[in-house]
């Protein structure tokens, strides 16, 4: 896949690893058009990535993403490279919180769902290119679940294995997908869950265009490849590694 000469709309660039993302692919020489919920930190954004696109919208809004793609099909026609990377996470405590199914169906609204709608809806514009490709974001959390986040971690599973059919079902049309999978990531989104402790999202973003440009679909960045690994030969201790303090109650 070429990483240089692309239309490239990145959801959720504001901040984070979509931000350091849309700020490689514009040194690399693309067209690069984010999004983002809030107004002040997309307006942000845009003084920080000279030459980046910006639509002010909400991927789980129907409203915002039939905007958002008559935007795309008026101003951005040649766009060929989808990344959907808006998320959305809170911590859970299945036991003792009351409000598990409200935050879980924003996550998989968000996290699931809306990239179904959003990759359908940009289908015949993509078709339309003579190379494109769909990339989804999930996460290390796609293997094997931490506790406070299992909803999100669901999320992130299903994102996996609808990224896997949609890479079989997309390849008669020769468009290209691609599945980015980072572990802990040091940005804001991840502040409550340790992220500090993370990788730098330019890490992220660096991975990402190397596996771009050699079609390694499955992009596992950092430790998570030594974590798929572990995940294929015990999905037991992968468990475990990702809930260290309940490992003893996981054991038979």
């Amino acid at each position: 896949m070429n990483t240089t000469a692309n239309t490239i709309l990145v959801t959720g660039g504001s901040a984070g690893i979509g931000f350091e993302l849309a700020k490689y692919l514009l040194a690399a020489g693309n067209t690069v058009i984010i999004t983002g919920r809030d107004a002040t930190r997309l307006k942000a954004a845009a003084a920080a990535l000279p030459g980046v696109h910006t639509f002010r919208g909400d991927v789980a809004d129907p409203a915002d993403v039939d905007a958002l793609v008559q935007h795309l099909h008026n101003n951005h026609p040649a766009l060929n490279i989808l990344i959907n990377n808006a998320g959305y996470a809170q911590l859970n405590n299945l036991l003792e919180d009351a409000d598990t199914f409200e935050k879980a169906s924003k996550e998989m609204l968000t996290n699931y769902l809306s990239i179904i709608r959003l990759n359908e809806k940009l289908l015949p514009l993509l078709r339309l290119q003579p190379q494109a490709a769909i990339v989804n974001v999930s996460s290390i959390v796609a293997f094997a679940p931490g506790s406070r986040l299992a909803t999100y971690a669901a999320t992130k599973a299903a994102l996996h294995s609808y990224s896997l059919s949609l890479r079989v079902a997309l390849q008669p049309a020769g468009i290209k997908v691609f599945e980015l999978m980072p572990p802990l990531v040091n940005t804001e989104f991840s502040s409550e869950i340790g992220g500090q402790n993370g990788i730098p999202a330019a890490q992220v973003a660096t991975e990402f265009l190397e596996a771009l440009a050699v079609n390694n679909y499955e992009i596992r960045v950092g430790n998570t490849e030594a974590f798929y690994q572990l995940y294929l030969s015990s999905p037991q201790q992968a468990l475990e590694v990702m809930n260290p303090v309940a490992a003893e109650t996981l054991v038979p």
